[in-house]
């Protein structure tokens, strides 16, 4: 991925994003008032899951995904904006074309596994 510099700057990217793009609106509106938490707690995921410290299972224990997302509410259209933003911040944080596409197939695997709405 190039580091954890750089897994911070597609977290944060990502985030903004969420907050910038109106096509994003309902995937925003999921996350409440502040993003901060959720922020941190996707780097944190993200650093242990893309190979760098398990800084997440430090804190919490085992990710447990499904089980921690299954208070919101998660359809299609939560599924493809999530992906389309995070899609949208590796290409603006330059994430590696080869490895981005390989992320691409792991993060829909994960976002469609995640849905708990229209199954």
């Amino acid at each position: 991925m190039g580091g954890d510099a750089k897994v911070r700057a597609l977290v944060d990217r990502f985030y903004d994003l969420m907050d910038l793009e109106p096509s994003y609106k309902e995937l925003r509106q999921a996350h409440g008032t502040s993003l901060s938490d959720a922020r941190d707690k996707l780097y944190w995921f993200l650093s242990g899951w893309l190979g760098g410290p398990d800084l997440y299972v430090e804190q919490f224990g085992h990710p447990r995904l499904r089980a921690r997302h299954l208070p919101f509410s998660i359809g299609i259209l939560e599924r493809d904006q999530w992906l389309a933003c995070m899609f949208q911040a590796m290409q603006e944080v330059e994430v590696d074309p080869v490895l981005a596409e390989r992320l691409e197939k792991s993060f829909f695997q994960t976002a469609d596994w995640m849905r708990n709405q229209g199954v």
